[in-house]
């Protein structure tokens, strides 16, 4: 209503301040200690009780320029990782309680000491799923050696009594994810090749802008390689487990 044209009376002024009572907070003034904290932007308390982590072996620094050039062909939503987050996953534990993390630092040191250096080998990309609607675009890692120890570290993990994921191992290296629609890149083949003399115990941290990845602890492979056994014909292409 008009205040102008408004019958009723007008009431009297109330004071600004009485005796005994304390003055309000100005008109767009700053909350007092007791509405600190409240609201739509208030911080988040929660403190979580477990933990995203993941063993992997790291790509190298001199590895990392062919991915980074064969990213630069996506179009669309693809989400490319960035270079210093490359890895080839030998498991992902999804949710580890926060007291258990010095066991599986102790497993790494205890294991990857027995384990020889891998030579790894980039080979064609890929996509998971295959069909329809891709979320990951990444390429394939063959080495001798990698599947047994993917296999070996996860059932060490399991005898720990904690949990990993319940995909299929296949090595690979995520280029990409995909945030909504976008093309496909026709499949590209990378003759790169590196010795991998080290493997990582990493956290993941999921942000809006795509997750963080802080290492935990770093373990050496001391082991000596073991006579190489006859090739066998690849697996088919299965799903493949997706890093955070």
């Amino acid at each position: 209503m008009d205040r102008m044209t408004d019958p009723r009376p007008k009431r009297p002024a109330r004071p600004t301040s009485q005796p005994g009572n304390k003055p309000g907070p100005k008109a767009g003034g700053r909350p007092g200690p007791k509405a600190a904290g409240k609201g739509r932007g208030a911080p988040d308390t929660h403190t979580p009780t477990t933990q995203r982590l993941f063993f992997a072996l790291p790509v190298p620094a001199d590895v990392t320029p062919a991915l980074v050039a064969a990213q630069g062909k996506l179009r669309g939503n693809w989400r490319s990782v960035p270079a210093e987050q490359m890895h080839v996953t030998l498991a992902y534990l999804p949710a580890v309680p926060l007291g258990r993390v010095d066991d599986l630092k102790k497993l790494g040191t205890r294991l990857f000491t027995d384990a020889a250096p891998l030579d790894l080998k980039l080979r064609g990309t890929g996509y998971f799923p295959n069909e329809g609607s891709p979320r990951v675009w990444f390429v394939k890692v063959e080495a001798e050696g990698l599947n047994e120890l993917a296999a070996a570290l996860r059932a060490e993990i399991q005898a720990l009594g904690l949990s990993t994921d319940d995909l299929p191992f296949k090595a690979h290296v995520t280029l990409a994810r995909k945030k909504g629609p976008a093309p496909r890149v026709p499949p590209i083949l990378f003759p790169e090749h590196w010795t991998a003399g080290s493997a990582g115990l990493h956290r993941s941290i999921l942000r809006k802008t795509g997750p963080i990845h802080e290492t935990v602890s770093t373990f050496r492979l001391r082991g000596t390689p073991a006579t190489p056994a006859p090739a066998t014909e690849p697996a088919p292409d299965e799903a493949i487990q997706e890093t955070p």
